[in-house]
């Protein structure tokens, strides 16, 4: 009878497989060989993730990870442009106005989606080719395997739209070399190709074009280990010699990424960038005064706190920071700017770091007691 029974589960598993890779869907789930694949589709917005993507990802990927027949996990995007731009924010920003669950049920979703991609006990091969940006990057970054591509274009740029860098940001950003994950989440700075390889946020690089065959191969390794998977992608990453000789954009820079961004306030920061007084340090300096003064200074602090907590306590910490940010003004402002009316000039309130008081800050980080996110 148990027999009979689990004969009808599987079945019905590939039955609700099936129905999920009609092209229509915006998430395919498919199994190919000993590889679970998912893929985020669609197209037209950028692979941008919203609460029924997540909630059909979710459940997926803790199925595979306990199907003995399935050895690995494959997560890529559709249409050759974006593996994913982030997350569905126009959506998340209307909820919010009107006091919809949706703010609350949405971020949830998605941090216990970054959190199952952290702790899969099955490989986890993110092929991130094309936009890879907010929770584009939560998807992928606390996997195992994440390649790029010379058309992967990363970046967190959460606090020019009042929010702060999300999914798990707090967890990998300050784990980056040096303070290269400061200056990435305080000025949203944007790294493409090799150099997101460079910066640690991939750990292979390969052709874009190479990709099809790369999931070919994978998809064909007989019962693989973690090693045999990361033999294969080292074998593919090895043979492309795109931009192999050109220096990591930052470079340069990164004495002074290390001395100005180890700051302990945001206002210090701001003075330090002055005092350096380099194109480079005005650069910098031009690019955070147009930034949310709430979201830089909860940033700050969220990745100074991250930088020794678990993925799990940041991930909660983050969704107290996500609920604050619902209540707050510069969000909703700063969405209105960036992508509904486009007019790039947010009014921000407080509209200077001055005035962000540490109070504020410190309450953005409080328990929110039977609301906390439960992994």
């Amino acid at each position: 009878r148990l027999k009979a029974l689990n004969r009808l589960q599987v079945i019905l598993q590939h039955l609700k497989m099936s129905k999920q890779t009609d092209s229509t869907a915006e998430v395919l789930l498919e199994k190919k060989g000993g590889a679970g694949i998912i893929t985020l589709n669609r197209p037209k917005a950028l692979n941008a993730l919203n609460l029924s993507m997540i909630q059909q990802i979710y459940p997926q990927i803790k199925a595979w990870e306990k199907d003995p027949e399935t050895f690995l996990i494959i997560i890529k995007g559709a249409g050759g442009k974006a593996f994913c731009a982030g997350g569905d924010i126009r959506a998340i920003t209307e909820a919010g106005k009107v006091g919809d669950k949706l703010s609350q049920d949405f971020f949830r979703g998605e941090y216990r989606l970054n959190n199952a991609v952290g702790t899969c006990k099955k490989p986890y091969v993110a092929l991130i080719d094309g936009i890879t940006m907010g929770g584009g990057v939560g998807v992928s970054i606390h996997g195992h395997f994440r390649v790029a591509t010379e058309k992967t274009l990363f970046a967190m740029p959460e606090t020019a739209i009042g929010l702060f860098p999300d999914v798990g940001g707090g967890y990998f950003l300050p784990r980056l070399s040096g303070k290269i994950g400061y200056y990435l989440a305080l000025t949203g700075c944007r790294l493409k190709g090799r150099d997101v390889l460079k910066a640690g946020v991939a750990t292979h690089f390969v052709e874009s074009e190479k990709l099809p065959a790369l999931e070919k191969d994978l998809i064909a390794l007989k019962s693989p280990s973690k090693e045999k998977i990361a033999d294969l992608l080292n074998s593919y990453h090895m043979k492309c010699t795109v931009d192999q000789e050109k220096e990591f954009v930052l470079d340069e820079h990164m004495e002074k990424i290390n001395s100005l961004f180890s700051a302990n306030s945001m206002e210090e920061i701001v003075k330090k960038l002055k005092q350096d007084g380099s194109a480079f340090a005005m650069k910098q300096l031009e690019t955070i005064n147009k930034m949310s003064p709430t979201s830089l200074k909860l940033t700050l602090r969220q990745l100074r706190e991250g930088a020794s907590m678990s993925l799990q306590d940041v991930l909660r910490m983050e969704y107290r920071l996500s609920q604050a940010c619902m209540k707050g003004h510069d969000f909703y402002e700063g969405v209105r700017a960036v992508l509904i009316d486009k007019d790039q000039s947010p009014k921000w309130k407080p509209a200077a770091l001055e005035e962000v008081s540490d109070e504020f800050v410190d309450n953005c980080f409080k328990p929110l007691g039977d609301d906390d996110l439960k992994l």
